[in-house]
């Protein structure tokens, strides 16, 4: 096995083109060949300072590749990031929000709240940049739209919705570190008036890939965050496709998922 270390990011894109793993945290590399070898080569970006940190910019907030998700749980970002926080919580301190993203297990906490945020991800290659929406990049389970010669770089948040309120809870058989059964982020919008201008809800764990649910999020405009009891969110759960497993039955994660996405609307409540 070959362990290539790049220099810089055109070096990383080169090895990258040339064919091999990308190692950034390892938490996801090293659990999957548990018990084999690693004959690829590896490439290990983790030393790339400029694929680190969280920055404010003209369109809106990005955040580097090798940020780690204990990097987002501190960072100094507005309450419309309240729930991307509250996932990073959930995760290994030194897994990074964009191997996490190319690991693309359905049940990764910070998927649902990104998705609630709009976010895109910067993909780059020696031939050049693309940004894909998040919604987008994710074909299905552990399946994502990267190309054999890219490197995921950045994730990108627009910005506007820097006074939403947003919340983030998951479902485990555990406290920590744990597999989640079903998980839920919100974003809302609040009017003058109290009432949901804008509503963004994501499931996770639930479907092979993550979902908004967007007839949810159209019935929730003009109404007040209380109003939305379990009974009525459960009948926009249409586009979830959850399984029967060891953690739960598919009958079990329909009805938590709508009790967890009214418990997070009432959350935010009287916040701000």
């Amino acid at each position: 096995m070959d362990y290539l270390v790049p220099s810089d990011l055109a070096s990383a894109l080169e090895m990258r083109g040339a064919g091999g793993i990308v190692l950034a945290g390892g938490t996801d590399v090293y659990a999957q060949h548990v018990g084999r070898p690693l004959t690829p080569p590896v490439i290990d970006i983790g030393g790339l300072v400029e694929l680190r940190g969280i920055e404010r910019t003209d369109d809106g907030y990005r955040i580097g590749t090798l940020a780690r998700w204990a990097d987002v749980a501190r960072a100094d970002l507005p309450g419309c990031f309240d729930g991307l926080r509250a996932a990073a919580r959930q995760v290994q301190n030194a897994a990074t929000v964009g191997g996490n993203l190319c690991n693309a297990s359905p049940a990764a906490d910070g998927i649902p709240p990104l998705l609630t945020l709009d976010a895109s991800v910067e993909l780059m290659s020696s031939a050049g940049r693309r940004v894909v929406p998040l919604d987008g990049f994710l074909t299905g389970y552990r399946e994502t739209m990267l190309g054999p010669d890219e490197l995921l770089t950045a994730v990108l948040v627009p910005g506007g919705v820097e006074d939403g309120r947003s919340a983030f809870s998951k479902l485990g058989l555990r406290r920590y570190l744990v597999i989640s059964v079903v998980m839920v982020a919100v974003l809302v919008v609040l009017d003058a008036g109290g009432l949901v201008a804008d509503a963004r809800v994501a499931v996770g764990a639930c479907s092979p890939v993550a979902r908004r649910l967007g007839s949810l999020e159209s019935e929730l405009v003009g109404r007040s965050l209380s109003s939305a009891g379990a009974t009525t969110i459960a009948e926009h759960l249409s586009a979830l496709s959850p399984i029967d497993d060891v953690r739960a039955t598919a009958d079990y994660r329909r009805e938590a998922a709508a009790v967890l996405v009214s418990r997070a609307l009432a959350s935010l409540d009287g916040v701000g």
